[in-house]
């Protein structure tokens, strides 16, 4: 069994996905994994509804705030923000290949720029007593060689980050898609694990295309940290596995949906859509006999009651009985 004592295991930021709803359920299911929030700009925190924006439930902790700027200024007060918040890390995100963030210097892009994103770390760190750290590509475009990543990581260092997430794909700035570009630039998970043998004095984690348990504790024997997205999201039951990883049992799911509805009680006296919430658990089932019927009871109904979703779990529940 891997010692994860210094080891690490996060939830990916996912923009539309990892809101405060989704991330309490992630909860229920591993009491140890890093939650992000959804990639937010300094401009929605600085001028828009901060408070709805950085909200969150005492029971996220470890929680981490990932922003996404390029101004030492409109980035510092955001980190500000974080900390105020109660938030146990702030992330910049230096590895979006959205179209719509390179045009405010958000993102991978700012691979290109090692100094900036140093000086960016250099001001947060200066503000605030929580850790800032860095999650970045390992290359953009043609600038795709390990000595390019190496650079950025050891100018970004040098200004006082120990802490790099490392999606372990290039970011094709231009001619793909953000999705195409989680999926068409080929994996170089040997670019990280050497990343970490050179910088032994850094926290190394990976990210990308990681999909199970044995591929958690196959990378954890190289780097220090696991990052998964998309694979936690859409199979949730995978963090409930992943507990293994600390020698502890997975919860039943009819554990965690008892203790999802006093949640959901709770948010929609305060005026949220049940609907919008449920969207998130769509996965619980994932691979049991019923999940179909399980995703059609909760997709699409605007009139969606807590009760509908008690009595399409119960079908789903008699169907496989002891989870």
């Amino acid at each position: 069994m891997i010692d994860m004592t210094n080891k690490r295991l996060s939830v990916a930021p996912m923009i539309d996905w990892t809101t405060t709803d989704y991330r309490y359920f992630a909860r229920l299911f591993n009491p140890h994994v890093y939650l992000y929030t959804e990639m937010i700009s300094t401009g929605a925190l600085i001028y828009g509804n901060r408070a709805r924006h950085l909200s969150f439930d005492e029971r996220e902790h470890p929680i981490v705030l990932q922003l996404g700027g390029a101004d030492n200024a409109d980035m510092t007060q955001c980190a500000e923000f974080a900390q105020q918040h109660g938030y146990d890390e702030v992330n910049i995100n230096v590895g979006c290949p959205s179209d719509r963030v390179q045009h405010n210097k958000i993102g991978a892009c700012l691979m290109a720029e090692p100094a900036t994103v140093a000086d960016l770390v250099k001001h947060m760190q200066a503000a605030v007593d929580i850790p800032v750290t860095v999650k970045h590509r390992i290359g953009i475009d043609d600038f795709d060689s390990y000595e390019f990543m190496k650079e950025f990581v050891e100018t970004v260092a040098a200004a006082g980050c120990t802490r790099f997430i490392v999606h372990a794909r290039t970011a094709w700035l231009q001619g793909l898609s953000p999705k195409q570009n989680r999926e068409i630039p080929p994996l170089r998970y040997e670019d990280v694990y050497r990343l970490k043998q050179e910088f032994t004095e850094l926290d190394i984690e990976i990210n990308g295309g990681i999909e199970s348990v044995d591929d958690i504790a196959e990378h954890l024997k190289y780097i220090d940290g696991v990052m998964i997205g998309r694979a936690f999201y859409q199979n949730p039951y995978l963090l409930a596995e992943a507990n293994s990883l600390w020698g502890e049992p997975a919860p039943k799911r009819s554990d965690i949906l008892a203790e999802m509805y006093p949640y959901l009680r709770q948010q929609i006296e305060l005026g949220e859509a049940l609907p919008t919430m449920a969207r998130h658990y769509l996965g619980l089932f994932q691979g049991l006999s019923g999940a179909r019927r399980w995703r059609q009871a909760l997709s699409g109904k605007p009139s969606l009651t807590i009760e509908d979703i008690e009595r399409a779990a119960t079908e789903v529940l008699a169907l496989n009985p002891g989870i």
